[in-house]
């Protein structure tokens, strides 16, 4: 079974725990990043967590995943809305793909109701805070599984 995958997260991310926790709970990222890695070693993958605000490190990030990675879990955060650049990096990237949001998205400002890249991922996971992140892990599992 191929068990690499990368969670990638965009800007503000690194602020869980400081910033609206109404809408995104008191789990601090580095909390997130240990609750995450101890789900994917009991479930047998291995991962890499990143974060970043800069759009560019991202792509980066992405295009280097191509070459490392069996599939990707991102929350491109304010990225999803706005960002072509990320959008088309996730295209060239040819294998499973869980998009991911703390929040529902749909239930917050109208611009945020449009995701740019959710026509190109596997399917995605919202609102449902950061055990989003676990069913995500789950889910990516299961799809490495059903590929082999």
């Amino acid at each position: 079974m191929n068990n690499k995958i990368i969670i990638i997260n965009g800007p503000n991310l690194n602020l869980l725990g400081e910033r609206e926790q109404s809408q995104y709970g008191s789990l601090t990222f580095k909390d997130l990043k240990e609750i995450c890695l101890n789900k994917s070693k009991e479930l047998g993958l291995n991962i890499k967590f990143s974060q970043s605000n800069v759009e560019g490190e991202i792509v980066n990030t992405i295009q280097e995943s191509r070459k490392n990675f069996d599939g990707m879990i991102i929350n491109a955060a304010a990225f999803t809305h706005t960002s072509v650049a990320i959008r088309d990096a996730l295209s060239v990237f040819k294998k499973p793909i869980i998009e991911l949001h703390i929040s529902n998205i749909y239930k917050r400002e109208e611009f945020r109701h449009k995701s740019l890249i959710s026509d190109i991922v596997n399917g995605g996971i919202f609102g449902l805070g950061t055990d989003g992140y676990i069913l995500a892990i789950i889910a990516m599992q299961k799809l490495l599984e059903n590929e082999n």
